[in-house]
């Protein structure tokens, strides 16, 4: 009989390890996790063509529902117990500002974004107001017209509203590309919020960053970290598709291997305690590959769900380039990140995240963070600086 088929008879006899390695295998990959996951807008599994059109119009039915939800809410028909929170304002100096920048939007005005960010903020600061956390909402409309932002004049009631005057100058002189505009009302709201207030420290929402129910206990145990005192800014967001292990960012392969070596410990006890097994090296490297593999099919968006049992299990690690719905400047780093900006200059494809990202990379003594899982959602399906699809999808 040739070698080829005695090798092959010996490792495909059931008792043998590689056969119940290969089955343990098609039965998790091919079998179970496919039935598992193939809803899952995150996972490798997740079937696009049968469920992304369903789910994204499910998703926008349920935007606009609560959009229109906060504008009666605002309008007056249950915002009476809402405190009026410019009355505090300017009393003394806030642990915690929160600049809320937002801009009016041509595309898909009945969602009502804004006032769904602050509906959610309301809830919390009172809340947070129980627990004797001192926090200031300031509301940033970058439209000169106060008429033009609709939803702004509208939460102007008990908030807060900044705005540039007829005689500010944003310096653009004539006319400038959307990202540039875009880089010069963001450096406006940190500058105008920072002379307002001087707060010890300040979050930048974009006006489509609803806060988690957790918000404000995650900050507060943020700021408590002894790294926060030397970062220029915390991204508080990171687009839930770029979160996968299979990423350049090298934290997250250290971590993948980590998570690979844990699970394959607990399985070879599992397998100790309740199989004949007698542990290899060869084992280990194979249940270390299985659980990397099975955690990054799955999701590791899912996974970093279980850390929000508790605000100390939020990871931190170095910052992401992509996106600046949520930002946290400690201290007084929104002024170092205004005047870092205002060195520069945005266009296609140097937005000012990409230009913060480098900025924080070049710059000596500067570091630059990204808190997970996510703090806030992101819930803009139309953007307010872009061109918007006709029907906006989810990924």
């Amino acid at each position: 009989m040739p070698r080829w088929k005695l090798l092959l008879r010996r490792h495909l006899r059931w008792s043998s390890p590689f056969a119940q390695s290969l089955v343990l295998c098609l039965l998790t990959f091919a079998v179970f996790l496919p039935l598992a996951c193939h809803r899952l807008l995150y996972s490798y599994y997740f079937i696009k063509p049968f469920y992304l059109n369903t789910m994204s119009d499910r998703v926008l039915e349920e935007s606009y529902k609560k959009g229109q939800e906060a504008l009666s809410y605002w309008q007056g028909v249950h915002s009476t117990p809402v405190p009026d929170l410019r009355k505090h304002a300017g009393q003394k100096r806030p642990e915690l500002l929160i600049t809320v920048i937002t801009a009016q939007r041509k595309d898909g005005s009945g969602y009502h974004y804004l006032l769904q960010v602050m509906q959610q903020l309301s809830s919390l600061l009172a809340a947070c107001g129980r627990q004797g956390c001192a926090a200031e909402v300031l509301v940033c409309d970058v439209e000169r017209d106060p008429l033009a932002n609709e939803d702004a004049s509208l939460v102007g009631k008990w908030f807060r509203v900044i705005r540039r005057s007829p005689q500010d100058s944003d310096g653009s002189g004539n006319w400038v590309n959307t990202f540039e505009k875009e880089k010069r009302d963001y450096v406006f709201c940190l500058r105008r919020g920072w002379e307002m207030t001087q707060p010890e420290n300040v979050i930048v929402l974009e006006d489509d960053a609803v806060p988690k129910e957790d918000f404000f206990p995650v900050v507060q145990n943020l700021l408590s970290r002894q790294f926060s005192s030397h970062t220029l800014y915390v991204k508080l967001y990171h687009p839930e598709r770029l979160q996968r292990y299979w990423n350049p960012e090298p934290y997250r392969i250290l971590e993948w291997i980590g998570l690979g070596l844990i699970g394959a410990s607990v399985l070879s006890l599992l397998f100790s305690l309740s199989l004949s097994f007698s542990f290899s090296p060869a084992h280990m490297v194979f249940l270390t590959l299985y659980v990397m593999v099975f955690a990054e099919l799955v999701g590791r968006h899912y996974l970093l769900e279980v850390r929000r049992i508790s605000p100390q299990l939020y990871a931190v690690s170095p910052a992401t380039e992509c996106c600046t719905p949520a930002m946290l400047f400690p201290g007084n780093a929104s002024l170092r990140a205004a005047a870092y900006l205002d060195g520069t200059f945005c266009e296609s494809g140097r937005a000012k995240d990409i230009v913060l990202y480098h900025l924080a990379r070049s710059i000596p003594g500067e570091r630059a963070h990204s808190l997970e899982p996510n703090l806030v959602t992101h819930i803009g399906a139309y953007s307010s600086i872009r061109n918007n699809p006709v029907r906006p999808r989810l990924v």
